[in-house]
Order: C-alpha cells, then structure tokens, then sequence
C-alpha cells in the first residue's frame, strides 16, 4: 500500500474515533460493567468489624499425612494508579471521575512450587482491579524477564493475573479499544501503577519462598451476594437446578499457606463470587470494594495479634461471578413507588434507569459506602471463622504442582455440542441488552435487558451499528438469538475492539485445579466448566498419584489475563438479558471454553509426553498505539497569600464518637506523585509526648478528596475526613491531620514534595 493511502487510513480512523470520543463525553454511555504494603500503625485499634482472634493458631510438627510439603511464597504491594481526574473502570460512566481515595488498592501474590523441580511453580496474582488484562499481564511477564535469572521460572504457562471485580478503580489501563472509550484512551501512569505493583508484590512473594504446608477448606455465606438475572437463571433445566440449594454459588473455598518450620501461616486465598458493585456508579473515590474490605480487615486482624504476623496475605478471589449481585435486597423502583423492578426485563415503566439493586445499607446516601463496608465483613467474617476452623477440620494438599497456558482464537472454534452436534463459536460481538446495563448499573436510553431477535429499540441504533461496522448475515446467524449492537471483534479501526484471542489456563497445586477464566461466568456456567473439569480430571486419575485417592477440587477464577466479557450458558444465552448478550462469542461459548480446557487436562499429569500445549496465536499488545485523551497536569499553584499545605478550614477543637472530622488544605495534583507504598493521609495521635500515625491512606474510614478550584490558575484544594465510629476501639485524646502532597511547578522543573498539618483535636 502506498504511502498516501496509509496517511488516508489513518486520518480516517483518527477521525472516527475523535468523533467517538467527543460523542460519548457529550453524551455518555449506557452505564455497563465491563463487567502498600505497609507498616502495622504502632497504636492500631481493632475494627468493630472484626472477629477476636485469639492466640496464634499453629500446627508445628507436621507429619507425612498432612500433606506434600511445597515451596510457599505470599506478597502484597501497592498497585493504586491516579485517583482523580481519570475515568473509574466498570461501569463504563464517563463522568464517573475520580475525586480522591478511599481505599488503596494492592495486588497480593501466591506462589506454589515443587520443591524437588524448582522450575514447577504456579503464582496466582490476585489485583484490586475490575479484571486482569492482555497488556497488563504481557507487562508482568516482560518485567519478570528483567528480574534476573531466578525469576525465570515464572512465564505465560504459570502465572495467573486476577482481577477482584472492583468497580470503583482508575481505568485507562486496558488494551483493546471498547474499555478505553469511556476512560479516554489509554493513561501509562494508570497502567505503570498496576504492572510494577504486581512485579514488586511477585518479589516479595518470592523473596518470602519457604518450606510449607498447604490445607484447603470450604463453608457457606449465605448473606454476602444474590442473582441479579434469575430470570435468565431459571432457562436453565429444572433438573439441573434442583442439584443446587441456591441460585447462586454460596461456597467460600479457601487455600491455607503455613509454613513447615515454625507452623505460623503465611497467608490465605479465597474464591467466593460476588460483583465489585457495592459502591454505587455516583461514587467517585477509589477502592478495592467489598473483597478490598474483606482483604483488609483480614489482614490487620493478622497483624494486630500479640505475635502479629506482619506479612500475612489475604487474597479473595472471584469465582463464577457473573450474575451474581452485592446488593443482597434486590431490585427496587427508585422512582417513589417503592416497587419491585420487573423480573423478566428489570424495567421500572417502560424504562431501566430507575431500577436499582439495593445493598444492606442502601438508606444511607454514602455512594455505597455503608454497604461495601458490610458486604466486604461478612466475607471476611465467613472467611475467619472458616479458618479457625481449620486447626482442626482440613484436607492436606498432596500431590505435583504443574500448570498450562495457550491461546485459542475464539471467532471460530468447533467443539462437540452435548446433544452430540457440530459448533462454532463466532467473531466477538454484543449484543443491544449489553447496553441496559444491569440492576447493579443501569443503562441508559431506551435499551431494555431480555431483548431477543428484533430488538426492541429506536432504529437509530442500527444506523449507528452499521456506522461503526454492520455485521454479515453469517456473523448474524452465528449469534443467533442475540441482536448485535456492536460487532466488536470484526472492527480493527484504529485496533481491535474486544479480543479473539482468548487464555486458556489451569493451575494444578495437588488435587487442587484452579480454572483460570478469562470472564465472568455466571452461576451456572461455572458450575458446569467445574463439574466438567473434576469428571474429566477424574477419567484420567489426574490427582491420584501412587496409592493416594485425592479426588479433584476444583475452583474457579477470574475474570483473568485477558478480559472477555461474560461466559452464559446457552440456555441464558437464549434469554439475551445483559449477561448473555455480554458473552462475546456466541451461544456455544461456554462448550468452546469446557472443551478446549478438559482436552488439554493431561498436560497437568505429572509425567506428560510434552510440557506444554502449543502456544497458539499471540494477542496483539496496544500500549505503545493507544489513543490518550487525558490531559497531563500542567502546574499547581497556590490562591493568591497562600502557601502549599497551608489549612483553609481547620478541624474543631472536640469531636464526639460517631462524628466525622474534616479539614482542608491548599492542595496539588495526585497525579504528581501517586505516593505507592506511602500515603496522601494520615490521622496521628498524641501518646508519650509525641506524635503517632495511627491511620491512613489503608484505612477505610479515613478519606482523601481533592478538588480543581481554578483551572487557569492551577490551584486545588485537598479535603482530609475521618468516619470516628462509635465503637472502633479508637482511644480518646488529642489527634491531628496530616496531609502529603506533591506540586508541579509553573514553568517545569522537578516535582517538589510538602506537608501541611491541622489543628488538633480531642476525640472525647
């Protein structure tokens, strides 16, 4: 192709996708989810949220029968990118733009490996993102190479990158084109924060490698998640569903890390699955939502025993977390009339906006704060009394650690159907009840959920799918009963929309199969990829090894590596509410991914005839030709006799329990300096004649919030608050603010760090 007619494509492209941008911040998008290691505060109090411990339960002298002893490694780092003025990921809003933090985010690292074969490792990464990512995981991988000759034992066949679903992270980090949209394009400082993060907390889990045990548990929460489609959940067959007690999976599996030589633990992984929804699409501060809870409040209760164990980590994974929902009461009309929203299509009238899920706490207006609080404790209370439970009440792993990864293009796989037919999976494509949102994050104009064949929507909506790409009568037939929106995996200007390239990924620790999925499978769709990998592990004795009969447990994980969407099983497919029409490649998705996977089950034996399946087709990488539309922060300056730090509106002098204490700071950008590893916060506590940090940016009830006061001028202000409860353990006496802060001064120049401090103050 000549010259000219390449600058011609790539105008054209540039073009379109200026106009995309300009079009989606005029008039937004339908809200659908795409779908610091710190040091122990030396005067930390205990949660009201917690669970009393008790002394250390260790289990020194372990014998032969509890289990092959493995080399163990846990790791936790600091993974928050900007927290303001970047779009949040997952309820695709692109005026959902952060304003502060709540709540840091962290990637918390496992590592399983033979002792005897050095070079058999899995390492599961469990990340405070909405998911994990081509690029994000392609980032992770290249960084491992450049750690040296020891970290080359972990690669594209071994290491895992989950996302924990939260909705309520900075976007701007993905690496196809339909993610970016609402979030401007691609931001490398988002993307930076989340793959050195990850890299850091893979050292720290490597550096910490010793001899160890691992135990596997499991126990019900009945109160922590819902179906939010159960309309769709019920296409399923009577008889399967009369298998199951519930609608959604209930199972908390967790995975115990103890070391061999003194018996203490070194960390804990869970998968449970419940949405990242708690916090509302009006809430604009970052956090790891209810898991990010439940991980917190597991961790400090760790370090705040007498012989606190400093560097436990808590990882709460997802499982089949498709059509399962935080807002445990349901769906209600928002619209006065106190209704339910309808069950075949969640519509209030003739529209969806006003149907919303309700969490426990929904009567305070906090944006979901008060109910990812509660949803994040009671997994973290399940997960507690499950682990104490172990002591006593646990199934030793035993057995090979061994792994494998590939790619597969999923525009046209062919599997065998279960009725005993020929299928092919389809080019990605979404279809129009993708764009109702959900009960979690409703959409907007006139898409409705359950929305089959004709669709039920202004025609102008074609004409806009025709504009981007209109799909061939064979693509139609192939996704058949769902009416495509957006043909998505056939459009590659000016780069790919959505994958075809998918991971296929288990890890084998023992009898333990971790299924790493690339989406979010609902309900049912997961317990049948489970049911169907345990028979055919089963078929091929799998994990029973010599004399032992250790019958396969299999989990689920994800959404993983890369991000496709949702995984329905046909009979939901059909129903086309938003999970269905969110399963990117068609009716027999979910045979493709059983399918693919169970055949390549005997690459996990312990001696296969080759190591590793074929690679398959690598993914194309977009970070270095991602579109970026966010402004880079210019200066900061201060109001005019004022000075960085400085208070504008100081505390009181005597605060009651219960109240929130505030003040705030002439401020600068936190784009400056994202503070990995440290914080933009802190409330110190006067003891002994001097000052002491006893919460921060890891705490949940202290909260930092900036603001653009003038954008000419470039001033800004910081606001610093502190939830007092009314039982946290927090002791009376004299406190004070501290706030951290960075400016970028007029004219360029190094990035200058300060401090400004509050009054003080006497919590009574």
């Amino acid at each position: 192709m000549a010259r000219s007619h390449i600058a011609a494509a790539l105008a054209f492209a540039c073009l379109g996708i200026l106009i995309t941008f300009h079009l989606i911040s005029q008039f937004g998008l339908p809200n659908v989810g795409f779908s610091h290691f710190h040091e122990i505060h030396p005067e930390a109090t205990a949660s009201p949220y917690q669970v009393p411990l008790g002394p250390t339960v260790s289990r020194p002298g372990k014998t032969e029968d509890d289990g092959t002893m493995y080399l163990l490694g846990t790791g936790k780092a600091d993974i928050t990118g900007p927290v303001v003025e970047i779009n949040l990921m997952g309820y695709a809003d692109p005026n959902q733009v952060g304003t502060g933090l709540r709540q840091r985010l962290y990637s918390r690292a496992f590592i399983v490996g033979d002792i005897a074969k050095q070079e058999e490792r899995t390492l599961y990464l469990v990340l405070d993102t909405q998911s994990g990512d081509t690029a994000v995981r392609y980032g992770i991988l290249e960084g491992l190479k450049e750690l040296g000759p020891e970290y080359q034992v972990y690669g594209k066949s071994n290491v895992a990158v989950t996302g924990t679903h939260s909705h309520s992270g900075p976007g701007a980090w993905l690496n196809y084109l339909l993610p970016q949209i609402t979030s401007k394009g691609f931001d490398e400082q988002s993307y930076r924060a989340i793959v050195d993060g990850a890299l850091n907390s893979i050292k720290r889990a490597h550096e910490s490698l010793a001899p160890g045990y691992l135990t596997v548990a499991k126990t019900k929460i009945h109160d922590a998640n819902i179906n939010r489609s159960l309309y769709a959940y019920l296409a399923n067959p009577k008889e399967e569903r009369a298998k199951y007690p519930q609608d959604v999976d209930k199972t908390m599996t967790m995975l115990r890390f103890q070391k061999a030589k003194d018996g203490k633990d070194m960390g804990i992984l869970t998968w449970f699955p419940v949405h990242g929804t708690s916090m509302l699409g009006n809430n604009t501060l970052i956090t790891g939502d209810n898991k990010g809870v439940a991980a917190m409040l597991f961790e400090k209760d760790m370090q705040s025993l007498d012989d606190g164990i400093g560097n436990f980590v808590a990882g709460f994974s997802q499982a089949n977390v498709g059509d399962t929902s935080p807002n445990v009461l349901g769906a209600y009309c928002e619209d006065g009339s106190g209704e339910k929203c309808n069950f075949q299509d969640s519509t209030c009238g003739n529209g969806n906006k006003m149907c919303h899920g309700r969490g426990p706490m929904f009567r305070k207006k906090d944006q979901g704060a008060s109910s990812c609080l509660e949803i994040g404790r009671r997994q973290y209370a399940g997960a507690k009394a499950l682990y104490l439970s172990m002591i006593t009440n646990n199934i030793p792993i035993k057995g090979s650690v061994r792994s494998f990864h590939t790619y597969r293009d999923f525009s046209n796989v062919t599997v065998q159907h279960p009725n005993g037919s020929s299928v092919s999976t389809c080019p990605a494509a979404l279809g129009y009840s993708f764009a109702a949102g959900t009960t979690d994050g409703p959409g907007a104009f006139d898409f409705k959920q359950n929305d089959t064949g004709s669709p039920d929507a202004n025609p102008v909506w074609s004409v806009v799918r025709n504009f981007l790409h209109e799909p061939s009568e064979g693509q139609k037939a192939c996704h058949a009963p769902k009416p495509i929106l957006l043909d998505v995996g056939e459009i590659e200007r000016p780069y790919l929309w959505t994958p075809n390239i998918v991971d296929i990924q288990v890890l084998r620790i023992g009898q333990l199969l971790v299924v790493v999925s690339p989406g979010e499978a609902t309900t049912m769709a997961g317990r049948r990829w489970r049911d169907s990998i345990s028979t055919a592990a089963s078929a091929i004795s799998l994990t029973s090894e010599a004399d032992d009969e250790n019958p396969p447990i299999v989990v689920l994980g994800g959404p993983a590596n890369t991000y496709t969407h949702y995984i329905a099983t046909e009979e939901e497919y059909n129903i086309q509410r938003y999970e269905g029409a969110s399963t990117l490649y068609g009716p027999h998705t979910l045979n493709a991914y059983i399918n693919v996977t169970s055949s390549l089950l005997p690459y996990l034996r312990t001696s296969p005839q080759s190591k590793h399946p074929p690679p398959g087709p690598d993914p194309p990488i977009h970070t270095n030709i991602s579109f970026n539309f966010n402004s880079k922060v210019r200066f900061d300056r201060t109001p005019f006799f004022k000075k960085f730090g400085q208070v504008l509106a100081d505390v009181k002098a005597t605060y009651p329990r219960g109240d929130t204490v505030s003040a705030t700071f002439v401020g600068a950008n936190p784009r400056n300096n994202l503070r990995l590893e440290g914080t933009f916060a802190a409330v110190e506590h006067l003891s002994h004649g001097s000052w002491k940090s006893v919460r921060d940016d890891s705490d949940w009830d202290l909260i930092y919030r900036w603001k653009r006061t003038n954008t000419i001028l470039g001033t800004s202000e910081v606001e610093l608050s502190w939830e007092v409860g009314e039982d946290d353990g927090v002791d009376g006496g004299l406190y004070r603010f501290r706030y951290f802060g960075d400016r970028k001064p007029f004219g360029g120049g190094e990035i200058e760090a300060f401090e400004g401090v509050s009054g003080v103050f006497r919590i009574e």
